[in-house]
Order: C-alpha cells, then sequence, then structure tokens
C-alpha cells in the first residue's frame, strides 16, 4: 500500500509540471521540449539553495524565476527569431543542460540533512500520510491560483491566441508578447515539479530530467481524454483532471511494477503507454 501512496505522492509532485505542459500544449498547440531542462534547473536551483541553508519557501521564487527565464528564451528564440517552437525548445534544453552541471558542480547532490518543504509541516505523525497532504495543499494553491490566472482578461487573451492567432492579431493584441509569456509560465510551473520532486526524493540528479516532458505528456492526454469523455468545461475541473492525469499515470508505472518488471523497461513502458494513449482515440476516430 505504501508503494502506491508514494506513486500518488509523486504523481502530485509532477502535476505542477503537467498543468505547465497543459498550458503550452492545448492553450498554446506549441510541442515545448524545454521541459527536461527546466525541470532539471529547478531541482538545481533548489539542491544549491538547499544546501547553503536558505528557507524552503524563499527557494520558491527563486526556482520558478528561473524556470520562467528558460521558457521566455524558448519564446523569444521562437517569436522573435522566427524558428520552429519545436527546435527551439530544443536548442534552450541543451543549452540548458550544461549550464545546469556548470551551477549543480557534479551529476548528483544529495539532499538528505537539510530541511524540506514536506518537513515543515508536522500534521500527521505518519511520515507518508504528512508528505501526501503537505503536496495536495500545495498543489491545490498552484491550481487555484492557475485557474484564477486563466480565468482573467490575460488569461483570456492566452486561450484566444491559442484558438486564433489572426483573430487575436486583428483585435490588436500581441501574440508574441503573448506566446513568450506563456511560455515562461509554463516552465516556471515545470520548475516547480524540479523543486518538490527534488526535496521528495532527496537528491538531485542532473539527468533526471531527460525523457520527463513524456510523463507530463502523458498525464495531459489522458486529462484530455477524461475532460472530452466527461465533458468538462470549467477551466477549474479540467486542471484537476490534470492533477489527476499526473497520479493516474504514476499508479499505473508502479502497477508495472509491482507485478515484477524489470526497472531498467521502465522508459521503454513509459513510451509505450503514451502512445497507446495518443492513438486510441485516433483509431476509433478511422473506425
Amino acid at each position: 500500500m505504501e508503494f502506491f501512496i508514494t506513486a500518488i505522492m509523486l504523481g502530485l509532485c509532477l502535476s505542477a509540471m503537467s498543468l505547465g505542459i497543459f498550458i503550452t500544449m492545448k492553450i498554446f498547440n506549441i510541442p515545448d521540449i524545454t521541459t527536461d531542462g527546466s525541470y532539471t534547473c529547478g531541482a538545481v536551483i533548489t539542491a544549491i539553495l538547499l544546501t547553503h541553508h536558505y528557507p524552503v519557501y524563499f527557494i520558491i521564487p527563486a526556482t520558478m524565476l528561473c524556470g520562467a527565464a528558460c521558457g521566455a528564451l524558448t519564446g523569444i528564440i521562437h517569436t522573435k527569431l522566427k524558428i520552429d517552437a519545436l527546435l527551439a525548445g530544443i536548442l534552450v534544453m541543451t543549452a540548458l543542460y550544461s549550464i545546469n552541471l556548470t551551477l549543480l558542480g557534479r551529476s548528483n547532490v544529495p539532499l538528505l540533512n537539510v530541511d524540506s518543504v514536506f518537513t515543515s509541516f508536522h500534521l500527521f505523525k505518519n511520515e507518508l500520510i504528512n508528505n501526501l497532504i503537505t503536496g495536495i495543499i500545495f498543489i491545490s494553491i498552484i491550481s487555484s491560483a492557475i485557474s484564477y490566472l486563466l480565468q482573467t482578461d490575460f488569461g483570456i487573451a492566452m486561450r484566444a491566441v491559442g484558438n486564433s492567432a489572426g483573430m487575436t492579431r486583428a483585435l490588436g493584441i500581441n501574440n508574441n508578447k503573448i506566446k513568450i509569456i506563456g511560455l515562461a509560465l509554463a516552465n516556471s510551473l515545470t520548475a516547480l515539479s524540479g523543486y518538490l520532486v527534488a526535496q521528495y526524493q532527496n537528491f538531485t540528479d542532473i539527468n533526471m530530467g531527460i525523457g520527463i516532458v513524456i510523463t507530463g505528456l502523458g498525464s495531459v492526454l489522458i486529462a484530455d481524454a477524461l475532460i472530452n469523455w466527461l465533458g468538462v468545461r470549467k477551466i477549474l475541473l479540467q486542471l484537476i483532471l490534470v492533477i489527476s492525469g499526473s497520479i493516474i499515470f504514476q499508479l499505473v508505472l508502479a502497477f508495472t511494477l509491482s507485478i515484477g518488471v524489470d526497472p531498467n523497461l521502465l522508459k521503454l513502458i513509459t513510451a509505450l503507454f503514451v502512445l497507446l494513449i495518443v492513438s486510441i482515440p485516433r483509431l476509433k476516430k478511422e473506425k
């Protein structure tokens, strides 16, 4: 049972990244590969500041600002230099690997003897349950803030740019500026996931972000299937389903490991699972 609670906890930590991918993929229709780099960047900044004994709540804006800078750089390359969004994300992601390694100083930093966001609250004696409640509170605040933002005038402008860039341009909206801000917001959430996961697993590794975009993509696709099936239109409910998709994704992987599948095959299973999620709706449409 504890194994699956751990999977739920990891799903909660990664759900901030899933919310970021939801913004880039479902609102702007941009496949943003910057995620791999900004996720690691968030974890790296967290490790550096925690080992220098900075307060955990001071680290939150620092990680989000670094993630936002990564996303904004991708947005600037895409909009100002007219480079394809996918290629822009790959370029920034590649550059971030070297930057993250330089900042971290080595490939792996343990975080065993430092205070974390999960040790700041002691609501329950059971550490696992305490971590779970802390994660739920944290993600609830984030999802509520994003829901509020997406229902403001600026949030509506973001959604309009994704739906019809030509119409918003005719209305005088600066599409490039909106895209840059949107990518910055999405990657700040991704860096926040790196912040949470680094503290939950008690270490930061330079390779922890490799392929993480597939995990976020799978979570968003699960959520998209649930949104279409249930006919959900309210933004807050959609965000809740994205969080649920992240948890479901991790539970599927946990179940796979629990039945004795070799952990070395986990990345392969992740890729196949995402392929399954993507292909089934399309095969149904063809029929």
